[in-house]
């Protein structure tokens, strides 16, 4: 009996854990005291360091599902800080990405609205407050921004970031 009780109660740790695991598939836990894990390159850049920062940005993020400005050139290599204002009522965010990574992640939050996430890539914005991203634009192109919040990005509240090849290089 002894034997019993002791192989379900590791049977039901060990679920317990496959579950909790599977719960954060995509989140990477990090232990206090661990080191800062390396950025992540994605196709529309990096996360910058703030000391690299050659421009800021002012973003107006408006209830009519506006960014102000809409359209923002950059040099490939520049680090920017884009310092977001909310200037509605309602809850906005800015998202940078790619459009296939901005429509997955779109039909992602319709999934799971209430869903958290907390990347150097995204920055949640309450009603008139600020808020900033500090990301280092490495790959030349054509990449988006968008409000995922629901419904903002159905009703147009996007962007475009034209990251032009560096100074020299075609």
């Amino acid at each position: 009996m002894n034997k019993t009780l002791k192989l379900a109660a590791a049977g039901l740790a060990l679920a317990a854990f496959a579950t909790a695991s599977l719960a954060h598939e995509n989140h990477v836990a990090k232990p206090k005291g661990a080191a800062e894990l390396a950025p992540e390159q994605k196709p529309w850049g990096i996360v910058g360091k703030p000391g690299a920062v050659k421009r800021t940005i002012d973003i107006a993020m408006a209830d009519d599902m506006t960014f102000t400005p809409s359209v923002i050139e950059v040099r490939e290599g520049d680090t920017l800080r884009l310092r977001l204002k909310n200037k509605g009522k309602d809850l906005h965010e800015l998202v940078l990405g790619t459009t296939a990574e901005i429509e997955a992640h779109a039909a992602m939050m319709k999934k799971f609205p209430g869903m958290e996430h907390d990347e150097p890539w995204m920055a949640h914005v309450p009603p008139g407050q600020t808020g900033e991203l500090v990301w280092t634009f490495n790959r030349a192109g054509d990449f988006d921004f968008a409000c995922l919040v629901k419904d903002h990005y159905e009703l147009g509240m996007a962007g475009r970031v034209r990251v032009l090849p560096a100074a020299g290089k075609s």
